[in-house]
């Protein structure tokens, strides 16, 4: 019973792992592409403003190219932009697939991630 803990607790963190580099990427993503509001109102403070939808669909294009439906499938993506501060949150969740299987355990274990990125003005 140990060893199957043991397995399913390294897969479950692999995962998450993966999870929270994708998260981290695609906040990174968002956040500089989703930036193109610089064109049409200049820079105007310490931070890049973020439009909203450029945001999502920069996130989204960078989710695919670096193939998460594939490697995380039925992967959810939840994106916001914070006008305030500036910032791109993503969250990802995916089912999580363990190789062992303990009675008692959840049917359908689910593993998430999430990161925030925004772009700083440097002068």
């Amino acid at each position: 019973m140990a060893i199957v803990v043991v397995i399913d607790a390294s897969a479950a963190y692999l995962q998450r792992q993966g999870l929270d580099n994708l998260a981290d990427g695609a906040a990174l993503h968002g956040a500089d592409l989703g930036s193109a509001g610089i064109y049409e109102q200049g820079l105007d403070g310490e931070r890049l403003t973020q439009q909203e939808a450029a945001v999502e669909a920069a996130v989204r294009d960078y989710l695919v190219r670096a193939g998460a439906p594939e490697k995380y499938p039925g992967i959810d993506v939840g994106v916001r932009v914070d006008p305030i501060g500036r910032s791109v949150t993503v969250r990802l969740s995916a089912p999580l697939d363990l190789p062992l299987r303990i009675p008692g355990s959840p049917s359908s274990p689910v593993v998430g991630a999430s990161s925030t990125a925004a772009v700083t003005i440097v002068d």
